[in-house]
């Protein structure tokens, strides 16, 4: 239906269905249209439904819309959006300037602040929708001032800032007491004085921290001079922190090229994946190595092959949980590269535990399909052993990478995963030789 109403150019039909649909169908709608129909589409519709269409796009495919469209209609859709999300959008499209160039020049001037700021910092996830007034006013103008901004602009007003004749930040006042004060007592009286505040350089665990503390809408932000500069929303700070744990899993699971869609180029989703599978060929070259240096033993006694994957994988599975634990305790703080001892001491008392409780079983197995003990010790030995090493490497690795600067949550699943390849295969194969009279 929506692919109807865009060939017919009609305006009106789109404006029905688009109230009508969920917000799924209308991104299922949408990213089925081919970029032709698109870009017609966000010609047809107002400013206003093309911002809500955006904001529900996956980014790539968001940003592909923006960028397709005439920096001007580009301008108007941005508009829109909050002038966080607005640096957002700006920071990641290639024409960024010539859009920019069809904003107001003073809302184009903050803008081009805005996007300065890393992103994951204070100042890349601040807004300048803020309200600040001088500190020589009384309430009653603070509250006047209030009702004319509010009437020009689309605020969601919970605090008020007071500043200095330099624009620096010297009070907050709530806006419930500001509305319960007496009229004509100065707005020194009614703020509290000397606020928390973040610094525009503070990284995103630095927020996170401010609002585990504080328990407040926003925190004002601020330059090296102390001057307000914008203010930091709780719910920014949370879906940026999401967003980082939603790319941290995928990084973790080997995605490194970031969000894919079916609808981007093909060349661009093959080069993606192409960049972990070539790197994960040599990887596992490494570990086949071991199993043909035993070929000998693997052909004495084939219920080796069996186990062979079973010992990998469960050993696999407990290092990738030692990984996510100190993953966890290192985006929380809880953990720093200097505790490695510390962890690896954790992390052996568990995989003892784990190992010999997972051996027993499966050596039990063993021994029950093919009624030999030696099988069953050899099997069940081999992946207690294997996930002692397993644990001890996932819980330190990322802290070994961290101290050495490099991404723990890209590079600590291959390093875990060839290394406890290796070790269950070595360990397994070389106790099946020693015991060989036994086995056959």
């Amino acid at each position: 239906m929506v692919r109807e109403a865009v060939a017919a150019g009609d305006a009106a039909r789109l404006d029905e269905l688009l109230g009508a649909l969920s917000p799924d169908a209308i991104t299922h709608a949408v990213s089925r249209l081919s970029s032709d129909e698109r870009d017609r589409l966000f010609e047809l519709i107002d400013a206003e439904w093309a911002a809500y269409v955006v904001d529900l796009l996956p980014e790539d495919e968001a940003l592909g819309v923006l960028e397709s469209l005439d920096a001007g209609d580009a301008a108007q859709i941005l508009q829109e959006f909050t002038t966080d999300e607005q640096a957002d959008y700006l920071s990641e499209i290639e024409n960024a300037e010539e859009i920019l160039e069809a904003f107001d020049p003073e809302d184009a001037r903050e803008l081009r602040a805005l996007v300065t700021y890393d992103e994951d910092s204070a100042g890349g996830l601040m807004g300048t929708e803020f309200l600040s007034f001088a500190d020589t006013l009384t309430a009653a103008e603070v509250v006047a001032g209030i009702q004319e901004e509010v009437e020009e602009n689309d605020f969601d007003v919970q605090y008020v800032f007071v500043v200095d004749a330099a624009e620096k930040l010297v009070g907050v006042v709530p806006l419930r007491d500001l509305l319960l004060s007496r009229r004509k007592r100065p707005i020194t009286a009614v703020m509290q004085p000397s606020p928390h505040s973040l610094r525009a350089e503070a990284t995103l665990d630095e927020v996170r921290e401010f609002f585990d503390e504080h328990d407040l809408f926003g925190a004002p932000v601020v330059d090296a001079g102390g001057r307000l500069v914008g203010v930091v929303r709780r719910a920014a700070a949370r879906d940026a922190l999401a967003e980082r744990s939603d790319a941290d899993n995928l990084r973790r699971q080997g995605i490194v090229g970031g969000e894919e869609l079916r609808s981007m180029p093909m060349l661009l989703r093959s080069r993606r994946r192409l960049a972990w599978l070539s790197l994960n060929i040599l990887l596992n070259i490494a570990a086949a190595s071991v199993i043909a240096a035993h070929q000998g033993t693997l052909e004495a006694v084939i219920a080796l092959a069996v186990f062979l994957p079973i010992i990998s994988d469960m050993s696999g599975c407990s290092g990738n949980q030692a990984v996510a634990v100190s993953m966890r305790e290192l985006s929380l703080n809880v953990a720093r590269p200097d505790d490695f001892f510390r962890v690896l001491g954790k992390e052996i008392s568990v995989g003892l535990l784990n190992g010999l409780a997972l051996g027993v079983l499966l050596g039990a197995v063993a021994w029950l399909w093919k009624g030999n003990p030696w099988l069953g010790a050899v099997v069940g030995g081999a992946l207690m052993a294997n996930t002692l090493i397993a644990v001890a490497i996932g819980g330190t690795i990322p802290l070994v990478l961290k101290k050495l600067k490099l991404d723990p949550a890209l590079a600590s699943g291959p390093i875990l995963t060839t290394v406890t390849d290796m070790c269950g295969f070595l360990i397994l194969l070389s106790a099946a030789s020693a015991t060989l009279d036994h086995l056959v």
